[in-house]
């Protein structure tokens, strides 16, 4: 078993050096090759040359019905073990790649969660005040949080993309850089309501901030004035919904997935959505089409006279 230690010690620094993997999906192969030592070493499996075909089957098998694991989860399992095992042949540890021939399960296709317009400025309100108005407003960290919750509607990034802004990405008021997975740097587009959220930020709470620690490039501070952690993100997204008493659910994500579905019911390329949400691939945009063609259907049912029942 300490031979496949160092192998996947190897396989991580190689994710790390190589291939500039991401901390968060570094973290996440590292646990889940874990989890497959642990599976190998129960079946008294202790080097390489042991793990057959069969053996990455079995191990598949059990993902799958191993209760609480859903199919993405799977999914990013296999693509670890995987990767893992390519890494080996390639690097002369193994004579073939015994995890070839096994396909992660097929993720049933999810629909991304958007909410309206309307939710989406309700929820903005509710986070702080209006960039104009801060002058009434005692509790400047909301006006931290409003320009927050500006940002991430207006660039549809992610919470981790914001988390990692660090002042050098605000290029002018108008365009911001933000680097996704793999550490892939996109620059984006910031409308005007997001524009005069950050600056009231920086003027009105970031400077008092900035003073409570040895200096910081973040862009957002916390109330120690350290960089923001992803959990106060959320925490501050689920506060606002709290305040907005919206209906429905709303996570970190429910911003990412209204920015791409409200672009593409203005009338968007999907293409041009793809580029501003950083996907590798088309396809991975595509499914928010989906969700656009849902609401056409629905409207058509309910709207044309000779579509009802």
């Amino acid at each position: 078993m300490a031979s496949l230690e160092r192998s996947v010690d190897s396989y991580l620094r190689h994710l790390t050096i190589e291939r500039g993997m991401a901390k968060n999906t570094l973290l996440a192969y590292k646990r889940d090759l874990a989890k497959y030592l642990e599976a190998l070493e129960k079946i008294g499996i202790k080097d390489s040359t042991e793990i057959t075909e069969l053996v990455v089957r079995n191990f598949a098998q059990g993902l799958v019905s191993e209760k609480g694991l859903v199919a993405t989860s799977v999914a990013r399992i296999l693509a670890a073990v995987r990767g893992f095992h390519k890494f080996m042949l390639f690097e002369g540890i193994s004579d073939n790649d015994v995890s070839a021939a096994v396909k992660p399960p097929k993720a049933p296709k999810r629909l991304p969660k958007a909410i309206s317009i309307q939710e989406i400025e309700i929820l903005l309100k509710a986070s702080g005040p209006e960039p104009d108005d801060i002058a009434g407003s005692a509790d400047i960290i909301r006006v931290r949080d409003r320009a927050i919750l500006e940002l991430l509607y207006a660039t549809g990034a992610r919470v981790s993309e914001i988390v990692n802004m660090d002042l050098d990405d605000l290029i002018d008021p108008e365009i911001v850089r933000l680097f996704g997975k793999g550490s892939k740097e996109r620059i984006v587009p910031v409308g005007r309501y997001a524009q005069a959220a950050v600056a009231s930020y920086l003027v009105r709470v970031r400077p008092s901030l900035a003073t409570l620690s040895h200096g910081t490039p973040a862009l957002f501070l916390n109330q120690r004035g350290s960089r923001l952690s992803r959990q106060s993100i959320w925490q501050i997204i689920s506060d606002s919904a709290q305040a907005a008493k919206l209906q429905v659910e709303v996570s970190p994500h429910t911003f990412r997935h209204s920015f791409a579905t409200h672009l593409l019911e203005g009338g968007a390329d999907v293409r041009v959505v793809q580029e501003l949400l950083g996907h590798a691939s088309v396809t991975t945009t595509q499914i928010y089409t989906l969700v656009t063609v849902d609401a056409l259907r629905e409207i058509y049912a309910s709207s044309h006279p000779r579509a009802q029942r």
